[in-house]
């Protein structure tokens, strides 16, 4: 048993790629294809139509799942903190260069302001609504995933990272869709789309099992750490490594 201060203490090799990487997924959804619907046709059930920047996104959860298996719920916090600023940044960044007056004396601006517009003006309720969606969805997924680590004495990863995923995504999909367009869709398109992109993301979590199992036996070897949440204060609005965690 060690103390929240010499988990701290402890240097990590991966700690920080890994938190850069769920960063950079959850940026490149959110900034590449959101707005992009794909159909594909599908034997037996026939066209179906999703959002492209869907397809990435849920790998973003499995950064999530590898951080808080690995390195404890307190360490993953941070890195959903990291990802929220991140997407505030962007967010601003946004807002800033589209709404900055082009010179006219650069004739490829005529073409080039529209294009940003078209491509990073989102609304601002698309944007408060994907902000707070990843916060919710990301948050549940974490503790969800560092409770049933402790239920299942640390057996059964699947269990976990596909159970965690189920409702970190469930809570996800209900925060963002409703948020960004209650009024604008009618309730029974809003209610397709929740349940077909939740169906999708947990598909993808499913099929990326066994590599999440691979990184987590990896990095697990390699750090020399098994981080169980014993004690954990489980506030989502601290960053500190707080609490008794367990290490194994």
């Amino acid at each position: 048993m060690t103390t929240s201060d010499a988990a701290a203490a402890r240097g990590f090799r991966y700690y920080d790629l890994l938190v850069g990487g769920m960063v950079a997924v959850l940026l490149c959804s959110n900034l590449i294809g959101p707005a992009k619907v794909s159909a594909i046709e599908l034997p037996w059930i026939g066209a179906l139509s999703f959002g492209t920047g869907n397809l990435f996104f849920p790998i973003g959860y499995i950064f999530g799942d590898v951080l808080t298996e690995v390195y404890g719920y307190a360490r993953a916090r941070r890195a959903i903190w990291a990802g929220f600023g991140a997407m505030a940044f962007a967010t601003v960044m946004a807002w800033a260069v589209i709404h900055m007056p082009p010179s006219e004396a650069e004739p490829f601006n005529r073409q080039l302001q529209p294009a940003l517009a078209l491509v990073f003006g989102g609304t601002a309720r698309i944007a408060l609504a994907s902000m707070i969606g990843y916060w919710v969805g990301d948050f549940v997924n974490a503790f969800v995933m560092a409770r049933l680590k402790l239920l299942t004495n640390g057996r059964h990863l699947w269990t976990r990272t596909i159970g965690s995923t189920i409702v970190g995504q469930a809570c996800d999909s209900l925060t963002f869709y409703p948020i960004a367009f209650y009024g604008i869709w009618q309730s029974a398109t809003l209610a397709k789309v929740i349940v077909f992109n939740w169906t999708m993301k947990v598909a993808v979590e499913v099929v990326l099992t066994p590599v999440t199992y691979a990184v987590v036996g990896w990095l697990k070897r390699a750090e020399g750490v098994d981080t169980f949440d014993c004690g954990t204060h489980f506030n989502p609005f601290s960053l500190r490594d707080d609490g008794q965690v367990l290490e194994r």
